[in-house]
């Protein structure tokens, strides 16, 4: 996957605001799309097949 960079500088060497956005976090919010519809059983081989790694959407 990719990571979605936002960087704001105040004119400094240093960053004035840097966001950094793990790729997983849209997989995350089509959840809802993609698992409407479907039984509560059914949206563990949806998430599944998502290939989400929850480490980088925990925090």
């Amino acid at each position: 996957g990719e990571f979605g960079v936002y960087l704001v500088s105040d004119g400094t060497n240093k960053p004035y605001r840097c966001k950094i956005k793990a790729p997983g976090f849209a997989h995350l919010a089509g959840l809802d799309f993609v698992g409407k519809g479907h039984l509560l059983a059914d949206v563990s081989a949806v998430l599944g097949s998502l290939d989400i790694v929850f480490g980088e959407v925990d925090r």
